[in-house]
């Protein structure tokens, strides 16, 4: 993106424009400003995260210092804008699934996710925002919107990576015959599976309700697996917002 004088949001949108208008190399503001921000990291998450973003950080600085030893020139200036947001979006996903951030706005993002339960793309995309239409007066306007262009891009990959890959899903069980397909799913998924005592009102009956956690490629064989052992059984899969908990590892 900087062959193209296209900027970014957050810290990294800063290292950008302290370029374009200072020349200040952006490996030295990417180290400083992040690790002044990895300062509110500590309050707020998790030491392993805090110390995955300090790795991350360090690494970005030493890799923007390298020589580019490939310069891609076009003068279809939304080819820049598409494949950076691609690209970083793509990236941001990798960095997330390790349970790390870049700093920067991705520490703001982490802490709207965690508190407030806002997607982690929407909410870089929000505070990159704050960076990248003030780049105006630096970058012009055509630059300033490829930029836009450019963050919503990242936004929308990361989103949808983060949704597809790693998502849970709650699935209920409601069935006749539920220690038989208790011991089938224990069996086939060797996981922790809740039984629910619940109670029906039209029949006034009493059954325990199966409840799990799983991986979307778990319900495609959860749900056959339910239906040939009870045909009849009402199997309810729902969207899980997020997962946490110690024992995390021993449940899923």
């Amino acid at each position: 993106m900087i062959p193209h004088q296209i900027g970014e949001g957050g810290v990294t949108g800063l290292t950008t424009i302290g370029y374009y208008a200072l020349s200040i190399p952006p490996a030295v503001t990417n180290f400083v400003l992040n690790g002044i921000l990895m300062l509110v990291g500590f309050r707020f998450l998790s030491k392993k995260t805090v110390w995955y973003s300090l790795w991350a950080i360090v690494w970005i600085s030493i890799f923007l210092k390298l020589p580019r030893f490939l310069n891609y020139q076009t003068t279809q200036t939304i080819i820049p804008a598409i494949a950076g947001g691609v690209l970083m979006g793509i990236s941001m996903w990798i960095i997330f699934r390790g349970e790390g951030t870049i700093a920067g706005s991705t520490i703001l993002a982490k802490i709207m996710n965690r508190y407030f339960g806002m997607k982690n793309g929407s909410a870089m995309l929000m505070f990159d925002l704050c960076v990248a239409i003030p780049s105006v007066f630096i970058i012009g306007f055509q630059n300033m919107i490829l930029t836009v262009i450019e963050l919503y891009v990242s936004a929308v990959v990361l989103n949808s990576l983060l949704s597809r890959f790693g998502a849970r899903k709650a699935v209920t069980i409601i069935s006749n015959q539920t220690d038989e397909i208790t011991s089938e799913l224990s069996e086939m998924l060797h996981q922790g599976i809740t039984l629910i005592s619940a109670k029906g009102y039209y029949h006034q009956e009493k059954r325990p309700i199966i409840y799990l956690i799983c991986t979307d490629k778990q319900v495609a064989q959860i749900v056959p697996l339910v239906s040939s052992v009870d045909p009849d059984a009402f199997v309810v899969v729902d969207n899980v917002h997020s997962v946490k908990g110690e024992a995390l590892e021993k449940i899923l």
